[in-house]
């Protein structure tokens, strides 16, 4: 019998846009999109969906894919002359043909992008700048998401930014879904004008809208879906915040592109850099990496058992 192989597959997707398929041997896979350098989907080996995609997402440019893992940058919310959390999930990227030396550890299964500022887009940003993205899944169906922001300026001048990978995950219910490793640390809380509190419980729980910054967070993340039985593991570097958002169901119904009751098998938590924005001068690069493992739910006294995630 032949064994199977990883691969990585140039295809049309969803209007006819271009998007990659990367597969490894035990069938885990992702797509993503060279329109907004957007993966679009992340499949485990038994060939389950782990990300959320609204069914009212547009695959039209210039509009955003709702779902997924959008990328926010440079400014996540508000830009003075563009729209919330920026523009690069808009923007059509390139195969990167000739990526500069990234340390590959343990997966062979992996398409590098890259996006230079395109024709017209200096009069909402006026700065010129390298973004390339490495996107890779392990042969156990990890997902590896990899930025890469250089200042290229020749006018000699820095330029700061903040950024975010905006991980839409798909769970059975939102109110039997809980986060750990937020507790304890304070947040911004965006519904009321971004007023600081800090979480008292052991965990986070949801039961209406939710759309909070919390900063200088943990590398690791958890999000435990109780139903499903199953936990995704987040760990990330370079990034100290995360946003969590949660539509609920009045806003979900004000959003063109989300269904009215979609807001119940879903949970956004974003790694980000949002209250101390970056700055580079010209030459710098930054770099801001994300991991994500889906793993069988472990409990040891109705809490996470961090030994059975990370090892079992």
């Amino acid at each position: 019998m032949a064994v199977a192989k990883p691969y990585i597959q140039q295809c049309k997707g969803n209007n006819g846009l271009d998007k990659f398929v990367l597969k490894e041997a035990r069938g885990s896979s992702v797509e993503v999109y060279l329109y907004g350098g957007h993966v679009t989907s992340w499949k485990n080996d038994r060939g389950e969906e782990l990300l959320f995609l609204s069914r009212k997402s547009l695959f039209e440019p210039p509009n955003r894919i709702r779902g997924g893992i959008p990328i926010c940058f440079p400014q996540v919310g508000g830009l003075e002359n563009y729209e919330n959390h920026g523009f690069v999930r808009k923007l059509f990227w390139a195969i990167d043909q000739t990526p500069p030396p990234l340390e590959e550890s343990s997966y062979r299964t992996f398409i590098d992008l890259v996006l230079k500022p395109p024709e017209g887009f200096y009069k909402y940003w006026p700065q010129t700048y390298e973004f390339r993205l490495r996107v890779a899944l392990t042969p156990r169906g990890d997902l590896i998401l990899v930025s890469r922001i250089r200042n290229i300026n020749r006018n000699g001048k820095p330029f700061t930014f903040t950024f975010a990978f905006y991980a839409y995950f798909s769970v059975s219910d939102i109110c039997e879904v809980r986060v750990e490793g937020l507790e304890t640390y304070y947040y911004l809380d965006n519904l009321k004008n971004k007023e600081r509190f800090t979480d008292q419980g052991d965990s986070l729980t949801f039961e209406s809208e939710i759309d909070r910054s919390y900063v200088g967070t943990p590398n690791k993340i958890a999000i435990i879906d109780h139903e499903k039985r199953r936990t995704y593991v987040l760990w990330k570097e370079g990034m100290p915040d995360a946003v969590v958002w949660n539509p609920w169901d009045k806003k979900a119904k004000a959003i063109a592109d989300f269904g009215d009751d979609e807001y119940k098998r879903m949970l956004c938590v974003a790694p980000a850099v949002i209250e101390e924005p970056l700055k580079l001068k010209p030459g710098e690069e930054w770099t801001g990496s994300l991991v994500i493992s889906c793993v069988p739910s472990s409990y040891c006294s109705g809490e996470l058992d961090p030994k059975k995630i990370l090892h079992g």
